[in-house]
């Protein structure tokens, strides 16, 4: 069995298919993939340290206003149909799956022109414009949150699986976890704003971690995201005094490679509300959620207004964010025992840990 996988840009678009592909294989021995992504994303380093071997095709997202950048993207897209059909035919995969990024709609349409098997799932709650544009043409489109269903027009096939999860983060254990990472019997707080950087986000982390550091007590594990976010985050912290090598409790890191020991080892997530929702419920981790007011149809905060009702996160808004507002939020939450369990079985009611499977089942239905 060959599948190939379209997947670009963020690691929330990244990882869903890598944890499909892992299982697959897992699961269905001998199955070959391959991925399809652009040289501008995660895709780069995520797919390759991962073990698969991926093409790559040039395409770009349409501004919302009129551009000659956008008559340029145009023609990159006519590009990467094209050249996505040259991938497939040499391929020549038993099915097409996109799990989001603007690589999606290429290589998906070229599938469908080629009479290939497609499948497309989308994480959030507001499907991305590529979704939306494809769910007449594709198989079936897999969704993670139910929600989402309302914003598709005549798809030939709706499934709510949940979002896949990979499954190295149900292998380790809280305990194991935090003596793996060495990091020692203090709440651990792990940080993270997007694989690609959130800059507001990371200026108000500063300001907190400035505040809370040189009481030493919370172990911090924060990501920057990329996009030259790790400088700017470390001349953040000189300016505010804070050298991080002086402080055993503090690591800062561009990406957490290991973020399945990271995510066992915290007691509090502070984060967007992408697709890493989906591990955070299926955890049971108690999260303070940010999220992103950049994004399309506002979709980060119908994912975390979703966890807040369920008792698992707080929801703070960007607007109203500052360090001292986070300083008291965390406090309110690691100092009470009760409310902490609270969030735990809130969080856990939502998560959802067999979307791979769920996942592999539709696949092996429509190759067949």
């Amino acid at each position: 069995m060959k599948i190939l996988f379209a997947a670009g840009g963020t690691a929330g678009h990244i990882n869903p298919a890598l944890a499909i592909a892992n299982h697959i294989r897992e699961k269905e021995k001998g199955t070959q993939v391959l991925f399809v992504g652009t040289k501008n994303g995660m895709e780069t380093t995520l797919v390759t340290k991962s073990g698969y071997n991926i093409e790559f095709v040039n395409v770009r997202g349409f501004k919302r206003k009129l551009s000659l950048k956008n008559v340029k993207n145009v023609f990159d897209l006519g590009g990467a149909i094209l050249k996505s059909i040259k991938i497939i035919k040499k391929f020549r995969p038993d099915v097409v799956v996109g799990t989001g990024g603007y690589v999606t709609g290429p290589v998906l349409l070229a599938a469908y022109l080629l009479k290939i098997p497609t499948m497309v799932h989308e994480s959030n709650a507001f499907p991305g414009v590529t979704v939306r544009m494809l769910s007449d043409k594709v198989d079936i489109v897999a969704l993670g949150m139910k929600e989402a269903e309302k914003f598709l027009k005549n798809p030939k096939r709706v499934e709510v699986v949940g979002n896949p999860i990979r499954p190295e983060i149900f292998k380790e254990s809280y305990e194991s976890a935090r003596e793996k990472l060495g990091v020692g019997d203090k709440p651990v707080i792990l940080v993270f704003g997007g694989s690609l950087g959130a800059t507001y986000f990371n200026q108000c982390i500063v300001h907190w971690i400035s505040e809370v550091a040189k009481e030493k007590k919370y172990t911090i594990l924060m990501s920057t995201g990329r996009n030259n976010q790790y400088h700017t985050v470390m001349e953040h912290f000189h300016e505010h005094g804070i050298e991080t090598e002086d402080y055993k409790e503090l690591s800062v890191s561009e990406y957490i490679y290991d973020m399945d020991k990271a995510l066992n080892a915290c007691d509090l997530i502070i984060a967007r509300s992408g697709s890493s929702v989906s591990e955070m419920t299926a955890l049971g981790k108690p999260a303070i959620l940010i999220p992103s007011p950049n994004v399309a149809g506002n979709h980060q905060e119908h994912n975390a207004r979703a966890v807040e009702k369920s008792g698992g996160a707080v929801v703070i808004t960007e607007d109203v964010l500052t360090g001292e507002l986070l300083t008291k939020t965390v406090d309110e939450i690691l100092s009470d025992k009760e409310k902490l369990e609270t969030m735990k079985k809130g969080a856990l009611s939502l998560g959802i840990t067999d979307a791979t499977e769920k996942m592999r089942k539709l696949i092996m239905e429509i190759i067949k």
